[in-house]
């Protein structure tokens, strides 16, 4: 049996979840694979030998905590370490626990730059899940210069400029990592399954799982704004009293087979989670890229990149007027390349990501002598 892996989950959204059981799927049988997450409940079908040891949120209090502590300044290397939490010193003395009984070949850490650098203070090697956004502060910085390898669960084309040379040298880009690889159908196929005439007009909005969803009186605005289109939601909506919603506004809530539904839109307005970008991708639509908040400016470093790209129209915001929805519905019409956005997709990514993941694990396993080891420069 080879030296087992960990993997650290995180719990937020879907995306995580989705990225871990595709990899270690895609690994050998005989790599056995231990994944710590607060949440074991959000994975897809795991294969055997791989387990999920539920360990207590990082981020959320359990009611046990030693209040008065906040006074306490956090260093800038850390990101959510506060004192006097129990339930923080379980887990990271669960994961402890672990690599010292185990001796994993490698921790892949997706994401917590404290758990990567908990790794790395163990004497564990670590890959580090790399996600768009300003990451240019220590606490990252750390995670990245001390990690083994970084694994980038997107085109190569969708990375960000201040990604330096250095740190372009350890990362492995997967495009489609935890996507559905199923082909997103076509738009007659899909209009037939969903009963959508194939002369109506639709427009698509999605908002993802990790957060709390797109305002309704925006997408109000956007519906009135276009009378002849039916407007389509999917994901988490937060109701506004003030919203007048038309009669051609539609809230489908959580919809598991959105493929359908992307299939099917003219055009879609949609934020920037990692699977609904390879979604939207693959289906080549128009796509008006609206980031939802999450830490470091995640999203909205992703709608830049997807732009940048010739993939999508970056609109900060949703916007406020019927004038706005103009503009930006014909400014995504009007950049809409369905081959450009396809190239982006990419298929097949959690085979190659295995591959490299086993390769690595691997190698680090093998302890080559010192004069065969090629030095990996950091930044300072």
């Amino acid at each position: 049996m080879k030296a087992p892996i960990g993997y650290f989950v995180h719990h937020q959204g879907r995306g995580h979840a989705e990225r871990c059981a595709a990899l270690v799927n895609a690994l050998p049988a005989d790599r056995p694979v231990t994944v710590f997450s607060a949440r074991d409940d959000i994975f897809p079908t795991l294969r055997p030998g791989v387990r999920v040891l539920r360990i207590p949120s990082l981020f959320e209090p359990s009611g046990a905590e030693i209040p008065g502590l906040d006074h306490i300044p956090t260093p800038e290397t850390l990101h959510c370490a506060p004192l006097g939490w129990p339930g923080i010193r379980t887990a990271m003395a669960t994961i402890a626990g672990w690599f010292a009984e185990t001796a994993p070949a490698l921790m892949i850490c997706d994401v917590s730059a404290e758990i990567a650098q908990l790794a790395r203070i163990c004497s564990v090697p670590h890959v580090a899940v790399l996600q768009h956004g300003d990451r240019s502060d220590p606490g990252h910085r750390a995670a990245y210069d001390g990690a083994a390898g970084i694994l980038a669960p997107f085109h190569a084309d969708l990375a960000q400029p201040d990604w330096d040379a250095v740190m372009r040298a350890r990362m492995m880009f997967a495009p489609g990592l935890g996507c559905p690889e199923a082909p997103i159908p076509d738009r007659i196929e899909a209009r037939a399954r969903l009963g959508i005439a194939a002369e109506a007009e639709v427009v698509l909005v999605i908002s993802g799982a990790g957060g709390d969803g797109f305002a309704a009186a925006p997408l109000g605005v956007g519906a009135r704004a276009f009378p002849q289109a039916g407007w389509i939601t999917a994901g988490r909506i937060a109701r506004d009293w003030h919203a007048t919603e038309p009669s051609n506004l539609q809230h489908l809530g959580w919809v598991d087979g959105i493929a359908d539904h992307i299939g099917a839109a003219d055009l879609i307005v949609a934020s920037t989670g990692n699977t609904t970008c390879q979604q939207i991708l693959a289906a080549g639509r128009p796509w008006i890229a609206v980031p939802e908040w999450r830490y470091f400016d995640e999203q909205v470093f992703k709608a830049r990149a997807l732009q940048d790209a010739g993939a999508a129209w970056h609109c900060p915001a949703l916007p406020s007027s019927a004038r706005a929805w103009r503009h930006a519905v014909e400014a995504a019409r009007a950049m809409h390349d369905p081959a450009r956005q396809r190239s982006l997709a990419g298929n097949g990514g959690a085979s190659r990501a295995a591959g490299w993941i086993e390769d690595l694990a691997d190698r680090l396993s093998s302890a080559p002598r010192a004069e065969n080891i090629i030095p990996i420069p950091v930044t300072s």
